[in-house]
């Protein structure tokens, strides 16, 4: 779906936050607008401090405290709600908690009898692989794990919209790379609208519709990225590279981007020509 042709599930609109600091008004974020399509995949990307994390807490009503709107289907938010759902780099289990335990938290305000419940969890346990350490504790758990059950509290309550903030940052390149695919799976079941921020270009190019690049100090969009390419995407695969080299200098570096050819093109034993 592409957000720009259709009724936008989730709108910005000139958006700015600002922090007191030392008696000042330090400003965060500065006239974000983004409209985000009901199913659409939006990654945001940016230097650290350049407000993206604080766009989540914003969206998900947990700071209402800012400029301009943030609308939901239409209508202004007000605090959080139940349509909307957010895992953290940090999976926030309680310890003294079971799997089960941990996701059914995320149906405490839901009007469902606890044997609804009970199957709520159970079917989002199966979703996520972890039916079989439903009586484990976060302790017995890997790294991994204990982020497949912190997407599991997210989704239970059936949000309209995940927020992820950095969830995969803490993991090894392995563990990252099998979750990045597993999210993609969710999704395609789920077929929910999902808003990441992440430091990492390639978990951005691999997974989003659309990768919003931002500008720090203050946090503004410097520009969006259309993601052309069909899944399941090829990470080493030549278009994927000229993208991840076309963000990376957008995040990095001034002026027009003139791509080169990554290495492994130009060093071909016969000659290559551009189409």
């Amino acid at each position: 779906m592409n957000a720009l042709t259709s009724q936008p599930l989730v709108s910005f609109r000139q958006v700015g936050k600002s922090f007191p600091v030392d008696g000042r008004e330090l400003e965060a974020i500065q006239r974000f607008d983004l409209d985000i399509g009901d199913g659409e995949f939006i990654a945001i990307v940016g230097a650290s401090g350049c407000g993206k994390s604080t766009l989540l807490r914003l969206l998900v009503g947990l700071d209402r405290e800012y400029r301009g709107e943030i609308r939901i289907a239409g209508q202004p938010i007000d605090g959080i709600g139940s349509e909307r759902g957010i895992v953290f780099q940090e999976h926030r289990l309680f310890p003294w908690l079971t799997v089960q335990q941990n996701v059914a938290l995320g149906l405490v305000n839901e009007p469902l009898s606890e044997a609804d419940k009970a199957r709520k969890v159970a079917d989002y346990l199966e979703l996520v692989g972890l039916s079989s350490f439903r009586r484990a504790y976060p302790h017995q758990l890997s790294g991994g794990m204990a982020q497949r059950v912190a997407i599991a509290r997210g989704l239970v309550a059936s949000p309209r919209i995940l927020l992820l903030d950095e969830p995969f940052g803490a993991l090894d390149a392995l563990t990252r790379q099998q979750l990045q695919e597993e999210l993609l799976r969710i999704r395609a079941r789920e077929r929910i609208t999902t808003l990441l921020v992440t430091h990492d270009v390639e978990e951005a190019l691999f997974l989003a519709d659309r990768v919003v690049v931002m500008a720090p100090r203050p946090g503004r969009i410097k520009r969006i990225v259309e993601v052309p390419l069909a899944h399941p995407r090829e990470r080493g695969g030549f278009d994927f590279l000229r993208l991840r080299e076309a963000l990376l200098h957008e995040l990095t570096a001034d002026g027009d981007y003139l791509a080169p050819l990554p290495r492994r093109v130009e060093n071909l034993p016969f000659e290559f020509i551009a189409c």
